[in-house]
C-alpha cells in the first residue's frame, strides 16, 4: 500500500510536469522558483514604478518650491531636426549665401514647448541650482566671462546638471559698434575660456542685448558658432515683456530670462522662476531643452 501511495504521488507530480511540457512550458529546476513574469513584462512593470516615483517627486518638489502646479513634462524631442532660418526681417547682408548662423526667436514645431535661457551669469543663487535641479526644468545659459569668473564653480555644478553652457561674449559689449576683429575677439575669446573651463566649445551663442551686425555675424561663424538664437519673451521677477504684438506665448517660443537677485529685482531667481512656470504650466505648455530640436 505504501509502494502504491508513493506511486500515486509520483504519478500525480509526473502528471502536472507532463501538463506543463505538453503546454509547451519547461518546469524549473528542482530548487528553484517558476518565474512568475517574462522578462518584458517585468521591464514594463519597472518602467512604471520608476515614473510613478518620479511623478512623485515631482509633486513633492512642486509643493516644497511654492508651485500651486506641477510644471508639466516635455514631450520627446523630435527624431527629426526641425529646419532652423533666420526669423524674416532679422538678416543681414549676404546672410544665407555666407552660411551665417540663423538668427531666430522661436523653433518651428506644432509641440506645446517653450524654452527658458537665462543670459550673463552676475547672480550666482545656490537656491536656483537646487530649484531646477529638484524641478527638472530644463534651460540653457549665455554667460560672459567678466562676471562668470567671479565663480567658475557654480557654473560648473550648473553643466554638472545638465544645462548647456553658451556664449555671450567675454565682456557683454554693443557689439555693432567695434570692428570686426574686436567682435573676433569677443567671441572668441568666451569660446576658449568655455572650452577651457567647461570641456566644451559652444555652438550657440547670443550676442548682448540682441544687438547684431554682418561682422557680428561672420566673427561667429568663424569662432565655430551654428546658431544666434534670440528671444520672444522676456521673464522677469514681476512681469512679461514681449516681442510680438498678441503679447502670447506660442509653440517653439525662446524665451529670456537673466542671472538677477534681490540687488537690481524685487525678489530672487526663484521668484521669477515662479512667475515663468506660473504662466506656462497655466496656459499648457512644458519647459524644453533648446539644444534637443538642434
Amino acid at each position: 500500500m505504501g509502494g502504491s501511495g508513493d506511486s500515486g504521488g509520483s504519478g500525480d507530480s509526473g502528471g502536472s510536469d507532463g501538463s506543463r511540457v505538453s503546454r509547451g512550458e519547461a518546469a524549473p529546476a528542482a530548487g528553484q522558483q517558476p518565474i512568475l513574469k517574462a522578462p518584458p513584462a517585468r521591464a514594463l512593470e519597472s518602467y512604471a514604478a520608476r515614473l510613478r516615483a518620479e511623478h512623485i517627486a515631482r509633486v513633492a518638489a512642486a509643493k516644497r518650491w511654492g508651485l500651486k502646479k506641477v510644471p508639466l513634462s516635455a514631450p520627446a524631442p523630435p527624431a527629426k531636426k526641425p529646419v532652423i532660418t533666420t526669423r524674416e526681417g532679422f538678416e543681414v547682408d549676404g546672410h544665407e549665401e555666407s552660411g551665417l548662423p540663423p538668427v531666430f526667436t522661436t523653433i518651428p514645431t506644432r509641440q506645446k514647448v517653450v524654452f527658458l535661457t537665462i543670459d550673463d551669469g552676475a547672480e550666482k543663487d545656490p537656491a536656483f541650482l537646487r530649484m531646477m535641479s529638484e524641478l527638472k526644468i530644463p534651460y540653457t545659459a549665455f554667460l560672459s566671462d567678466f562676471l562668470v569668473k567671479q565663480d567658475y564653480g557654480y557654473f560648473q555644478r550648473m553643466q554638472d546638471g545638465g544645462v548647456a553652457l553658451n556664449n555671450h561674449t567675454l565682456h557683454h559689449p554693443y557689439l555693432p559698434g567695434l570692428s570686426y576683429a574686436d567682435q573676433k575677439r569677443e567671441i572668441c575669446g568666451m569660446q576658449d575660456v568655455i572650452e577651457k573651463r567647461y570641456g566644451k566649445r559652444p555652438v550657440l551663442f547670443r550676442p548682448p542685448f540682441g544687438n547684431y551686425n554682418e561682422a557680428t555675424l561672420r566673427a561667429a561663424k568663424a569662432c565655430g558658432v551654428k546658431y544666434a538664437p534670440l528671444w520672444n519673451e522676456e521673464v522677469f521677477v514681476d512681469r512679461w515683456e514681449y516681442r510680438e504684438w498678441d503679447r502670447s506665448l506660442h509653440p517653439g517660443d525662446i524665451v529670456l530670462s537673466h542671472f538677477r537677485g534681490r540687488e537690481e529685482w524685487k525678489g530672487t531667481m526663484p521668484d521669477m522662476i515662479r512667475r515663468f512656470l506660473k504662466k506656462v504650466t497655466d496656459e499648457g505648455y512644458a519647459v524644453a531643452r533648446l539644444e534637443d530640436y538642434l
